[in-house]
């Protein structure tokens, strides 16, 4: 993700990479956080966790709305701009096919579920991010 830094302005210059798997420590307290990013400018460390349990899923019902994928916790930083990549995981309706590993990285992607001979896909992929307190 790319994050803007309230405090500054500033923005990051190039993409992070964020998993609820990882935790780093932080600094200065026990605490960790999934991850941890210095401003350029300010030289202020902020952290951002993903909110446990928060992570959803999207289903052909879901299909040209949004909806919430995942929430986080962000202190002194806020997300503007998301990168997806490999990863994620696709299945088909109806008791078709799991695709593990897909790459959404080009925001498409399509394969072909040959238990129940249709053609699947994500297309058109968009995000936002909403600001909740």
């Amino acid at each position: 993700m790319l994050y803007n830094f309230p405090s500054c302005g500033e923005e990051s210059d190039k993409f992070h990479d964020l998993t609820e798997a990882e935790k780093v420590p932080q600094k200065h307290n026990r605490s960790e956080s999934n991850l941890l990013i210095k401003c350029k400018l300010c030289s202020r460390e902020n952290s951002i966790d993903v909110i446990e349990g928060s992570n959803g899923i999207l289903t052909s019902e879901d299909e040209n709305k949004f909806k919430t994928i995942v929430i986080f916790d962000c202190r002194g930083v806020e997300p503007v701009d998301f990168q997806p990549k490999s990863g994620w995981i696709a299945e088909a309706e109806h008791n078709g096919k799991k695709f593990e590993e897909v790459d959404l990285s080009e925001k498409e992607w399509a394969e072909y579920d040959e238990k129940n001979q249709n053609s699947v896909g994500v297309y058109e992929l968009e995000w936002n991010f909403i600001k909740v307190k």
